[in-house]
Parts: structure tokens; C-alpha cells; sequence
């Protein structure tokens, strides 16, 4: 399933949030080249790994979507897109 197509919102939501989370990441880079303390790091650290994680159950939801949406046109029982899509989202945990 391609976002971008399917979703255009959602991707240009996934690519905010993305660059954002690339520009924490040279925060961090900085802070590190700059001797900040380590608290500080974590915490920006903490942060990214959060949205990290919002990124992947947004993309992980609407895949979910997609699988039973694809699941229930085809006439099938949709069981077993979601049992799919729920060990995807145990992956991302």
C-alpha cells in the first residue's frame, strides 16, 4: 500500500513528524558535540523515541485500514488482517 497515494493527509503528516523527529536527532548530535549534560540528552532522547512511536502507530492504524478494507472487498473474513496487523503493532512496542 503506497501512503502517499491512498492517504495524502496522513502522509504529509508522517513526513512532518519524521522531520521533526531528524531535526531532534541533530539536537542531540549537538548537544553531544557541545558536552551537554546527560540528563538533558536523555530527555531529548526520550522524546524522540516517543515520536518515533507516534509515527508507527499512525502508519500501523492505517495500515489496518488498508488490510481490512482489502480483506472485506475480496468477501473475506477480516480475522486475519487484523490478527496481521496486531503483530505489527507488538513489533513497534
Amino acid at each position: 500500500m503506497n501512503i502517499k497515494e491512498k492517504n495524502p493527509a496522513l502522509y504529509e503528516d508522517l513526513m512532518r513528524r519524521l522531520k521533526r523527529i531528524e531535526g531532534q536527532a541533530r539536537g542531540v548530535q549537538r548537544m553531544l558535540e557541545e558536552g551537554q549534560d546527560c540528563e538533558q540528552i536523555l530527555i531529548q532522547l526520550g522524546a524522540m523515541k516517543s515520536a518515533i512511536n507516534r509515527v508507527g502507530m499512525k502508519a500501523a492504524a492505517c495500515n489496518m485500514g488498508h488490510q481490512v478494507t482489502e480483506a472485506l472487498k475480496r468477501g473475506e473474513d477480516p480475522t486475519e488482517a487484523v490478527d496481521q496487523v496486531i503483530e505489527q503493532f507488538i513489533k513497534l512496542g
